[in-house]
């Protein structure tokens, strides 16, 4: 119980220094929407590895959903999308110190995070599961504590696992979606946490072995921008608004998601959309 309260503190003091360094010297340096529109690009922050929400291709183009929703943010500003390819870990941490102007990198959105960055209006859902043998019983919280188990350090299936997983869960953190699958298929871990396109990824390696197992949240996903830029923020949000009402956003949703997209809530508990004027 008493690691647990030192977990949930670290995890408190992380996001409160993640905030505090938003609102810095590296804030008032960052650039404006109109500032990046004379330059002719915005740089856009995605996942390097976690198709089909965001990668890096053969090709070494920007991939995926999250990419085809940041070039159509690109468009709708007029300027071209510049992909800066992101580690889960790093997506914040670029965000506050002006690597990137906005995040589409798989941002789902939650209390926590909210106290580091802005969050639009969602754009994506995202069903969290663990996925392991299918032999295994995984079905309780309970029953964790007999398996090694992988996510994405800081990863919302990270938040999820830790939450519910009893005292002495050996919970394995990975600098990313590849690397913790990777540890699945080597032996290093016995299941995973993660999104609900691991089991696809999963299964082209290893047919027939994996499943999902027990649920662990449905989450949803976030644009994400720097606290207390109002103008990102109002850019990001008129664009989804106008874009989401659009046949080729369902055609994007359709052709990564394989679903038509679902509803979106209009507020989350502790998650603001916009930023109060």
């Amino acid at each position: 119980m008493i690691l647990k309260h030192v977990a949930k503190a670290r995890h408190l003091a992380a996001a409160t220094a993640l905030a505090l360094a938003a609102l810095s010297g590296t804030q008032a340096d960052a650039r404006t929407v109109e500032e990046a529109k004379a330059s002719g690009s915005i740089r856009v922050g995605i996942q390097g590895d976690n198709c089909p929400w965001g990668c890096i291709n053969s090709a070494g183009e920007a991939d995926g959903y999250d990419a085809a929703m940041g070039r159509a943010f690109a468009e709708y500003l007029g300027v071209e999308a510049e992909f800066v390819p992101l580690a889960v870990a790093n997506r914040i941490p670029a965000l506050a110190t002006d690597k990137v102007d906005v995040l589409f990198a798989t941002m789902a959105m939650n209390p926590e995070r909210a106290q580091s960055i802005q969050f639009s209006v969602p754009y994506a859902a995202n069903q969290l599961s663990l996925v392991g043998p299918k032999d295994a019983d995984l079905s309780t919280p309970e029953t964790l504590s007999q398996y090694r188990i992988g996510v994405p350090r800081s990863a919302a299936q990270d938040t999820a696992l830790t939450a519910i997983a009893p005292e002495g869960t050996n919970i394995m953190r990975f600098d990313d979606d590849a690397a913790t699958i990777q540890a699945l298929m080597s032996g290093q871990v016995d299941a995973v946490g993660g999104n609900q396109f691991y089991i696809t990824r999963i299964e082209e390696g290893a047919p027939g072995k994996y499943e999902n197992k027990m649920p662990l949240t449905a989450l949803y996903n976030g644009v994400g921008t720097r606290l207390g830029e109002a103008d990102w923020n109002q850019s990001v949000n008129a664009f989804l608004a106008e874009f989401m009402a659009t046949d080729e956003y369902k055609g994007i949703y359709n052709t990564w998601m394989n679903m038509d997209p679902p509803q979106m809530p209009a507020e989350m508990e502790g998650v603001p959309f916009t930023i109060a004027q």
